[in-house]
């Protein structure tokens, strides 16, 4: 009862209760935040041809698909200059495709091909056999197979219609791999955990907790980024990461602002704090235009018809607005002031930057 009146007191005086006003942090795993070293994807190009186009292919002007179609006949016996070829059912394409970790030869990877001549289609077409390459300039993987376009372009007498994109299409498990690129994970000694976002206070709780239930002092923070795991000889190293990925920690965000003046996108966490501020937001415009203005003389008089060019020039100047902040305002409140105040999204661009400089912005602006 003395406790439940005490609360009722601090709040009647406007002070905040200490009790149960700490928001317990937010607990992730560490497979959400990290990645492993070594365990990445590889990106995979290719150039090669679809054929089966139905007209929609490339057009005489592209030169490199002819000579490509000529290329690929000579090496089968069939001598056709290049120069002389005029078929529009083929399209010269690039391929792509992402290489998985722990890749295994013989498995089977979606590729996607891309026009890039002047086709206007490549809806019913077919990929030829085509190697793709690494960054190395290995071959990793061979696509072949039909395209699923999942759109179309149809024109006839100066009307088109198009659904879609129809110059770029998929062949789900079209690639089969090559190359075996699966790491050892049996022979390390140890393993390491990359943050995506660094933080050496995230990194200092991976390693304390990965102690903890490993109930050894096998893993330490090197960086705000890595963390260092020990493989003992007699643990198996999938089963380690399997757990290890498993465990969760408190996550400590950083408060941070991303702004894209492209888009006039703003993005603010929750957490962002402000301090005790005053923005004074005023909004100045300058208007010229010109208009053709035509002279004309006065009848039966011996002058002529004269044009000329008016310009006018207008500036006006809004009257200056006022938004202020007290200590501790959240961004609820500086969203909805900037708003009162008739903020655009360019104009909130300058007055975070402003407050940033000022230092009642206590967060990261970051500007795409």
């Amino acid at each position: 009862m003395r406790l439940l009146a005490l609360v009722l007191l601090l709040l009647r005086l406007g002070i905040p209760a200490m009790i149960g006003a700490q928001e317990a942090p937010r607990m992730v795993t560490i497979r959400d935040i990290t990645t492993i070293e070594g365990v990445r994807e590889n990106p995979l190009i290719g150039y090669g041809m679809v054929v089966g186009l139905n007209g929609t292919g490339d057009r005489t002007q592209t030169f490199f698909t002819t000579q490509t179609l000529s290329g690929i006949l000579q090496r089968m016996g069939v001598q056709v200059p290049s120069g002389s070829m005029r078929v529009n059912n083929v399209a010269s394409v690039m391929v792509t495709a992402v290489l998985p970790p722990f890749a295994v030869h013989g498995g089977r990877i979606d590729v996607t091909v891309s026009s890039i001549g002047d086709a206007k289609s490549l809806d019913g077409g077919m990929l030829l056999l085509t190697p793709l390459y690494g960054a190395d300039g290995q071959v990793y993987a061979a696509a072949q197979g039909a395209l699923a376009i999942g759109g179309y372009s149809a024109s006839s007498n100066g009307n088109s219609k198009q659904s879609n994109h129809p110059t770029v299409g998929r062949i789900p498990e079209g690639g089969v791999i090559e190359k075996d690129l699966s790491v050892g994970l049996e022979k390390l000694s140890s393993v390491s955990l990359l943050l995506r976002d660094p933080e050496f206070a995230t990194a200092t709780s991976i390693a304390a907790e990965v102690n903890r239930s490993l109930a050894s002092p096998v893993a330490r923070a090197v960086d705000a980024r890595r963390v260092v795991v020990g493989v003992r000889p007699e643990t198996s190293v999938p089963e380690l990461l399997a757990k290890i990925q498993s465990l969760e920690i408190p996550l400590r965000e950083r408060s941070r602002i991303i702004v894209n003046e492209r888009t006039g996108t703003i993005v603010m966490g929750a957490k962002v704090q402000l301090s005790a501020v005053a923005v004074l937001h005023g909004n100045l415009s300058v208007e010229i235009t010109s208009s053709m203005a035509v002279s004309q003389p006065a009848p039966l008089s011996n002058g002529s018809t004269v044009r000329g060019t008016e310009t006018n020039l207008e500036a006006r100047e809004a009257p200056v607005k006022l938004l202020e902040l007290k200590e501790g305002a959240t961004v609820a409140q500086l969203v909805e002031g900037l708003q009162k105040i008739g903020a655009t999204a360019r104009d909130v661009v300058s007055i975070l930057q402003a407050m940033k400089a000022a230092g009642a912005l206590q967060a990261e602006v970051e500007v795409l």
